[in-house]
């Protein structure tokens, strides 16, 4: 044995304890190849005790199972996936994307040795069969199949050690998975032709077994780069995460430690040109951040004391000293990829249909083939032209394609949602978004923006307007927020002092300087003038030395590209709706400015989810778009929901699905995204369907030779790979230059900075 071998490994320092008590452990594991290897896994895992959760995703191989420890251990689940002939390792993105890798060049030999083989191989055939028609000699014949055996017979154990050794591993654990009949229609195959070639047939099948080869192996290494491809800009996330932080401890001392000994509360240094490495809150420091992970601007940020910063930015030009809110686990950044990898191992009804069919293929083929054997021995013809025939049907039935079907397009659509700034929260959320007929939202950072603005900008000069801001900044009252968030460049004060319940006061330059309510700053008169041409704002003072006071109007400004989505909507037949907690006059107003129609005001969430349930009982579907702690019933009653990634923790909870950034788009991108992937996976299950059923009976007539069988079976998964392709938006390029996130940042960082 090997001394390796005997090492054990202590699975509970991988194991992550959950809130309900429940524990939970990521694992890559080795052999997965197609869809019913992920079903099997699943289904062999659940049904061990304690296991409340195992998802498998196709993409990365990624297992990630929950488990009662009072009743099962990781121990027991090793043991199970090692007796379903599976082996595992704990999840390592690293490791995965080095042994893709090497899977891929693997892969890439095999591909060639096959594609050079059968070209050889066919140019033999040809003469062959041109041969007997003709007038081809016996000993001509049986050299040229003899010289075909030659070159098959090594290319073919080389080129199919992919599916051999996978059928092996499983049928020694008495399973079977789709490489078995794979394996055996090529084993025979290959031992029918050696058999005829000694008996001076006129017929051998060395070409179809190395056709049958090459066009798996191309089939599947192009399943693979499609799948890398498209989580590719996902991957590029854990690449931003940063494993060290320069901790800064109590007695001043500076050190660079690991993040799982950064505990919330500490203090930590960014650099300039340094990723952050955790979430919190600037405590000293001025620096522009690059946040387009959260906002979804491409821009430069700049971010001050009192700022939150977020794992995974890339601080620029400055210092910044920050106090942790989240380290090592539970950072947005983490957030964000959870809920990718949740997309990618989601289950939809159409992905569990053809689950359950791919599960049934491998007893069903098998019998089916045997059976065609038998008939045809029975009828008289033989029992080599019978085991030809039951090889073409054996070939033929792959269900390679209904396999591909589904997990193709929803692998294909969730990286286009992400790269449009959304992510799933639920497995069957994309099926829902595809029927939503009726579009219901929240005004307040929904279609509004999560923070005032300024509506009255030009109130005074641009010197007393920084003034303003650079007071606001001592302060968290909400609507000083709202006005230090309008230029970030703009230092706070010092030493300001602050009268409770009225407002703030400093000293600048001889001058005193004072921020509050209009009676605070003597701006009574102002304040009159602005509430007339501003009635739903809200009013803050400023008043600067014994000069005229000024007053700043806030109110809530919709999201840059409101209006235009609500008109694609309205264009796409879609019926929309307003529900919001806020004054009716506030609520009227933004409705006029949309253009929607329905809307009600002042309402609590009871009546949302009244008036909600109202519309479903008429048989609309309705997706609900919320963002405040009141909207999560809400989010929870409508058919499919959708939250901005600054809503409440609970609302983000309930939501289906989360976008990210300023705009409004990506509400139409996901309703053009899952309408699209759900009309292509149908069309991919109806195509996978219709192929089965013309092919084989074809198969079993006899009228397909096991070179057409290998040639429409691996044609049928191609067409169904390529047509997932389609489920990408219009407006995502076909190939994403996922270094160009990174490359755009260079041109901004201070120079000589090391990224």
């Amino acid at each position: 044995m090997n001394a390796y071998q005997t090492i054990e490994r202590d699975w509970s320092a991988f194991s992550e304890q959950l809130p309900d008590g429940n524990e939970k452990l990521a694992l890559a594991v080795e052999g997965i190849y197609c869809p019913a290897c992920m079903t099997r896994i699943e289904k062999g895992l659940m049904d061990l005790e304690g296991v409340c959760n195992a998802r498998v995703n196709l993409s990365s191989h990624r297992l990630a199972v929950t488990w009662n420890p009072e009743e099962t251990d990781p121990e027991q689940l090793l043991k199970r996936l090692a007796d379903l002939g599976y082996g595992a390792h704990p999840f390592d993105p690293g490791r995965v994307k080095t042994e893709e890798k090497r899977e891929s060049q693997r892969l890439l030999r095999a591909l060639a040795v096959a594609g050079f083989a059968s070209m050889n191989v066919m140019l033999l055939s040809i003469s062959v069969w041109s041969g007997n028609v003709s007038d081809i000699t016996p000993e001509t014949r049986d050299f040229f199949h003899w010289l075909s055996a030659v070159i098959t017979l090594p290319a073919a154990a080389y080129a199919g050690q992919p599916f051999f050794s996978s059928a092996w591993r499983v049928l020694r654990k008495g399973h079977l998975n789709m490489d078995v009949p794979i394996s055996i229609g090529v084993i025979l195959a290959l031992c029918l032709s050696v058999l005829q070639t000694v008996q001076h047939q006129a017929e051998a099948y060395f070409e179809s077994a190395l056709m049958l080869l090459f066009f798996l192996l191309v089939g599947r290494w192009l399943d693979q780069m499609m799948r890398l491809k498209t989580r590719a800009f996902a991957e590029n996330l854990t690449a931003l995460k940063a494993e060290t932080a320069m901790k800064l401890f109590i007695d001043g001392s500076l050190r660079e430690v690991p993040l799982s000994k950064v505990e919330p509360g500490d203090k930590v240094l960014v650099r300039p040109g340094e990723r952050v490495s955790v979430d919190g809150r600037v405590i000293s420091g001025s620096s522009e951040i690059d946040q387009s992970l959260v906002t979804g601007e491409t821009g430069l940020v700049r971010v001050t004391e009192g700022d939150a910063v977020y794992a995974g930015t890339l601080n620029g030009e400055n210092a910044l000293t920050i106090s942790v809110t989240a380290a090592a686990k539970g950072t947005l950044l983490d957030e964000v990829n959870r809920l990718i990898d949740d997309a990618m191992e989601a289950k939809s009804r159409y992905r569990q249909l053809a689950d359950r069919a791919a599960e049934w293929y491998a007893p069903i083929v098998h019998t089916a083939s045997a059976l065609t054997f038998a008939a045809w021995w029975i009828y008289g013809i033989g029992w080599q032209p019978s085991l030809v025939i039951s090889i073409s049907v054996l070939i033929i039935t792959c269900p390679c394609a209904l396999g591909l079907a589904i997990p193709a397009v929803q692998v294909v659509a969730s990286g286009s949602l992400f790269r449009n700034q959304v992510l799933l929260n639920r497995s069957d959320a994309l099926e829902r978004f595809a029927r939503v007929d009726m579009v219901v939202f929240d005004k307040t950072g929904t279609l509004t923006r999560p923070t005032a603005g300024l509506v009255n900008p030009d109130a005074c000069d641009a010197e007393t307007l920084r003034l303003a801001i650079a007071l606001a900044k001592a302060s968290s009252h909400p609507l000083s927020a709202a006005l230090a968030a309008m230029d970030r460049k703009v230092l706070p004060l010092d030493e300001t002092s602050e009268e409770k319940g009225m407002g703030l006061e400093a000293y600048y330059q001889g001058e005193r300087l004072r921020l509050g309510s209009v009676t605070f700053c003597d701006a009574q008169e102002e304040a009159d003038a602005v509430h007339q041409a501003h009635p739903l704002a809200s009013l803050i003072a400023f008043k600067r030395g014994e000069g005229k006071p000024v007053v700043f109007a806030l109110e809530q400004q919709l999201r840059s590209d409101a209006k235009e989505v609500v008109e694609s909507l309205k264009a796409r037949g879609l019926e929309l709706m307003i529900l919001s907690g806020d004054q009716p006059r506030a609520v009227e107003a933004i409705s006029a400015q949309l253009g929607i129609e329905r809307c009600h005001a002042g309402i609590s969430p009871t009546d949302k989810i009244a008036l909600i349930e109202a519309e479903k009982a008429k048989g609309k579907r309705v997706m609900m778009v919320g963002d405040g702690l009141n909207d999560a019933p809400a989010l929870a009653s409508a058919d499919v929901s959708l939250s901005p990634v600054t809503a409440a923790h609970v609302s983000q909870a309930a939501a289906d699905a989360l976008f990210l950034g300023e705009r409004l788009a990506p509400v139409l991108q996901i309703l053009d995204i899952s309408k699209r992937a759900r009309r292509i996976m149908e069309q991919n299950l109806f195509l996978a369907t219709l192929y089965n059923l013309v092919a084989v009976p074809f198969a079993v007539a006899g009228f397909v030779t096991p070179l057409i069988a290998a040639l429409a079976m691996s044609g049928s998964s191609l067409v169904v790979t390529i047509n997932a392709l389609r489920a990408r938006s219009r407006s995502d390029p076909w190939f994403v230059d996922n270094g160009g996130f990174e490359d755009s940042l260079s041109d901004r960082l201070p120079s000589g900075t090391d990224r």
